[in-house]
């Protein structure tokens, strides 16, 4: 399965904007920031594309779920369960 980023690419400075009080709850459980902004935007990127591959591909599944429920699979006679 090929990665979703490239784990080691250099790592950017940025800046964002966070609750002050969020923040101060995360420092004191020692909660790693970048860490966890970096798991959530690969969550939320893979989930994204997830959604435009199916949205992309969405008519050509139907269409075979219609021809597998017409025609059924090669092997539905073969089946012992």
């Amino acid at each position: 399965m090929n990665a979703l980023f490239d784990p080691k690419a250099p790592r950017k400075a940025c800046n964002v904007s966070v609750n002050e009080d969020l923040l101060a709850q995360a420092k004191a459980l020692g909660i790693n920031l970048s860490q966890t902004l970096e798991k959530e935007l690969a969550r939320l990127v893979r989930e994204a594309k997830a959604k435009a591959w199916y949205e992309e591909n969405k008519e050509a599944i139907e269409s075979q779920n219609r021809w597998l429920e017409k025609h059924g699979l090669w092997s539905d006679g073969l089946r012992m369960f």
